[in-house]
């Protein structure tokens, strides 16, 4: 994504509304800081992030999980180890 200094923006609006319209979104910045990003109207809003389940259905648990390590782990706490 093209970075475009204010001033520059400023003078080359008309170029830049259209290479926008066209789907090339730039970022407007000021004194290097990015200030804002111009997009299409009609470009697809991007996808939140899904955090939570986004690993359903790849992974399975054993049904022995809250078991596994038990004496190794009752040894360690014992001084067995």
């Amino acid at each position: 994504m093209q970075t475009i200094n204010i001033h520059e923006a400023k003078t080359h609006l008309s170029r830049l509304v259209e290479a926008a319209a066209k789907g090339e979104s730039f970022i407007i910045a000021k004194a290097g800081k990015p200030m804002v990003r111009v997009v299409a109207l009609d470009a697809p809003e991007p996808q939140a992030r899904r955090r939570i389940g986004f690993m359903a259905g790849q992974i399975t648990v054993p049904d022995d999980f809250d078991r596994m390590g038990k004496v190794e782990i009752a040894a360690l706490f014992d001084g067995d180890a």
